[in-house]
């Protein structure tokens, strides 16, 4: 199962899914989600999008601008997460930070939004990634790609892309337009051997709430991601409305990683900060087009 990936945040914060919440701070009660009847989503049913509705057509030009309210873009929002994870027999700290970027890039005929994200452990560096998404007309979010970059002991260890349209890659949906419980499983990408990546997810609950540093957000929304091949081993994460993801944990017996995250910081970057994250999101394609001759550069340049 692939790396938590943080979800950004729109420029606002929806008043109907807070409860108390700021940007910074304690949360303004205990942590253990409880149930909230209705939710922003509880509108009239439409057929849940799954990876075979995937289509140029379902796009327009403006489909880097992501609206969708479980996981909304805007340029120069940052959040920070933390938390643990088990490596063996030992915990390790775990840091995500991920800033949406003003770049956007071409991919399959789709102009996607990027998203430049880092992974530390114990303080660390040991992921460098961005990834690209786009909005449907209906207000899916569809994951298009990847490029992460690993390292070990402050090397470059290796980089596993994967682009939608390219060596047998396809597009997922990373976020429906209305995630309801009791719907069926859906692929948030693939990409064939050697890669092998195939993560699904499937929504759990909905109208949930949850507390961490930033605040109390009601109207939440539980997914559960997991590998097909990979049984009884799911990654859970819970979605605020206007905010984006807020929590991970986990279940199931062969889950062995045991990551728990909660965000910490959310924020919105200066110019001259935005720049800085611009430029190190270029530096990182630049080493994408080193070395992902096969998938990366065959790819235009985000811009």
């Amino acid at each position: 199962m692939r790396r938590q990936a943080a979800v950004p945040a729109v420029v606002t914060l929806l008043s109907l899914g807070l409860a108390g919440c700021s940007q910074s701070g304690n949360p303004t009660s205990g942590s253990t989600p409880t149930s909230d009847r209705g939710s922003p989503t509880d509108v009239a049913a439409v057929a849940p999008a799954v990876a075979s509705d995937y289509s140029n057509a379902v796009f327009t030009a403006n489909s880097a601008r992501i609206t969708n309210p479980w996981m909304g873009f805007t340029v120069g929002r940052y959040w920070e997460m933390r938390g643990t994870a088990i490596d063996g027999k030992h915990t390790i700290q775990r840091r995500v930070v991920a800033t949406v970027t003003d770049l956007t890039k071409v991919i399959d005929g789709v102009r996607t939004a990027v998203l430049y994200e880092e992974d530390f452990d114990d303080g660390e560096l040991v992921e460098a990634e961005i990834s690209f998404y786009a909005q449907d007309t209906a207000g899916n979010v569809w994951h298009m790609g990847e490029y992460p970059q690993e390292f070990e002991n402050g090397k470059f260890s290796k980089a596993p892309t994967w682009i939608a349209g390219l060596a047998g890659a396809k597009a997922g949906v990373m976020m429906r337009n209305q995630p309801r419980p009791a719907t069926p499983a859906y692929a948030e990408g693939y990409a064939p051997a050697p890669l092998n990546w195939d993560d699904h997810a499937k929504v759990l609950r909905t109208g949930e709430r949850v507390c961490v540093k930033t605040g109390c957000y009601r109207h939440v929304t539980e997914i559960a991601e997991f590998e097909p091949r990979i049984p009884k081993a799911f990654q859970n994460k819970f979605y605020a409305p206007g905010v984006g993801n807020i929590k991970v944990g986990w279940s199931g017996v062969n889950e062995d990683d045991h990551e728990t995250l909660r965000l910490v910081l959310l924020r919105q970057l200066s110019d001259a900060q935005q720049a800085r994250m611009r430029q190190q999101a270029l530096a990182l394609q630049a080493s994408a087009y080193r070395h992902s001759p096969d998938v990366y550069g065959r790819t235009q340049p985000a811009r």
